[in-house]
């Protein structure tokens, strides 16, 4: 059972928190993102611009990003990720949540997903737009579809009973990032794969992890940069290459 936000957010110090919010070519949603995390749930928002064409960078400073990182080189989600991650522990901050870059969730529910690590009941904790209390307005039906045939998926390959394992939503004890089982830094994890690789890699190291509805929001005027075969495989071949151990 998930604790109404209001009891989780009360145990919430915003000074160990950061939100990691990786954008590319964000222009015009970035600045929303940035204004609506609450600073107290968390005390720093860290945008990382994986080398935008356009004004992401300057809109999240104008909005109050309290860092913002900018790639030289266009690299991949999963590499301003790993950015925005290694900026919040060099920083001295505990814990860190991510959030989309477009705008696609609710910084609202930050206690939703922070509640539990301070409760100490949980050392990762997992949006879900599929359990009772999420939601996905908007969404398209193929989308639809395929959020729900991923966590079946990732079951299969790593044992956890994921209801929702493609969601970019999540927060954890940045200490998970000093097992050296949990290898963020390879660059097969630039893009897409890196989300689906932190989440088992997790599991199988015997972390506590939970899920707890979130929202997913699927904006008219586009949500998603991801191609359905390209970005497919890319979310597949963590559980792939993991599930026969061909990575590590």
């Amino acid at each position: 059972m998930t604790p109404p936000a209001a009891a989780a957010s009360a145990v919430i110090d915003p000074r160990r928190v950061a939100a990691v919010v990786p954008a590319y070519n964000e222009a015009g949603k970035i600045g929303d993102v940035v204004r609506k995390v609450p600073r107290n749930y968390a005390a720093c928002v860290i945008v990382v611009d994986d080398c935008s064409s356009d004004a992401t960078s300057e809109e999240a400073r104008a909005a109050g990003a309290e860092r913002v990182v900018r790639h030289p080189v266009n690299r991949g989600v999963g590499a301003g990720i790993r950015t925005g991650l290694m900026t919040a522990k060099q920083e001295g901050f505990e814990f860190a949540a991510i959030l989309s870059g477009d705008d696609q969730h609710e910084p609202d529910e930050l206690p939703r997903v922070l509640g539990p690590l301070f409760a100490g009941e949980a050392d990762m904790v997992q949006g879900s737009r599929w359990l009772p209390g999420g939601a996905t307005p908007g969404i398209p039906p193929e989308r639809r579809w395929l959020t729900r045939l991923y966590p079946r998926l990732f079951r299969w390959a790593s044992g956890y009973p994921s209801t929702d394992g493609t969601n970019g939503f999540r927060a954890f004890r940045l200490a998970l990032l000093d097992d050296p089982r949990i290898r963020l830094e390879q660059d097969w994890l630039d893009r897409y794969e890196l989300e689906p690789y932190l989440l088992y890699q997790t599991v199988r190291c015997g972390y506590r992890v939970r899920e707890v509805p979130v929202t997913v929001r699927y904006h008219a005027r586009g949500t998603t940069k991801m191609r359905f075969f390209r970005d497919g495989w890319r979310l597949l071949r963590p559980l792939i290459y993991l599930r026969l151990g061909l990575k590590h």
